[in-house]
């Protein structure tokens, strides 16, 4: 499967961003969906998944409340919503997908596919 990510910039802290994430090549449905981020000098770390149908979501601590997670099977894309942004969620966002994926691996940065990633720049 391919995954194009898009949706970054720069904004104030406070601000929303709305991430998306196109998918092609196989059966979307057949995958869990994840964003990752990672800032300069520093691990890539999980955000948020979403399990095949989107009956499930999963965030981190730092997203949660302030970031949702969806997706459209039926568009093959999947969205990361950001709200209240802070200058410490700057980083590079990807996206990932995995159909072998378990819900207690969700969070594990070894998905099988990536996308190129996206810039989210937060300013104070």
């Amino acid at each position: 499967v391919q995954l194009q990510a898009s949706g970054g910039g720069l904004v104030q802290a406070g601000d929303s961003l709305r991430l998306s994430c196109a998918a092609s090549g196989r059966t979307f449905r057949d995958y869990v969906m994840a964003w990752f981020r990672q800032a300069p000098g520093k691990e890539r770390e999980f955000v948020a998944a979403i399990s095949r149908s989107g009956g499930h979501t999963y965030y981190s601590d730092s997203a949660k409340g302030r970031f949702t997670i969806s997706r459209d099977n039926a568009k093959n894309t999947v969205v990361l919503q950001t709200r209240s942004l802070k200058v410490e969620d700057t980083a590079v966002y990807y996206c990932a997908a995995d159909s072998g994926r378990i819900v207690s691996t969700y969070r594990n940065p070894d998905y099988a596919y990536w996308g190129q990633g996206t810039q989210v720049t937060v300013s104070s």
